[in-house]
């Protein structure tokens, strides 16, 4: 892992929380319900906000899904394999880079994301 490249939250209204967050706490959260921080030239991390009935985390009780940067994803999901880890079938690659994901003990999905170059 190479740093955090996501919180990702569900929320029953995600427009409304947006809100809540850019009003209180000052966070410049976009319509869309997201925001990217630029820390440096090549490390952001995204806070966004997800439906509260969306797929994307995987199952229904998890509220928070990080998504965590690594340098070799490949490498990365054949150890976690390896090591008895379980690791969702599909990858998918995009603009963004490739990304992957596993499961901790708990049952919370992680995403990993391998930025794409210049990322």
């Amino acid at each position: 892992m190479t740093g955090i490249g996501g919180v990702f939250l569900r929320a029953r209204n995600p427009t409304r929380l947006a809100e809540w967050y850019r009003r209180h706490l000052g966070v410049p959260m976009s319509d869309g319900a997201a925001v990217t921080f630029h820390w440096t030239s090549d490390e952001t991390t995204t806070f966004a906000l997800f439906a509260q009935d969306t797929d994307y985390f995987g199952e229904p009780g998890q509220h928070a899904m990080l998504n965590l940067r690594v340098d070799d994803l490949a490498a990365l999901l054949d150890q976690l394999r390896a090591s008895g880890v379980e690791v969702l079938p599909d990858a998918e690659e995009s603009e963004f880079g490739l990304f992957g994901w596993c499961v901790d003990p708990e049952g919370n999905r992680i995403e990993l994301w391998q930025p794409a170059p210049g990322m």
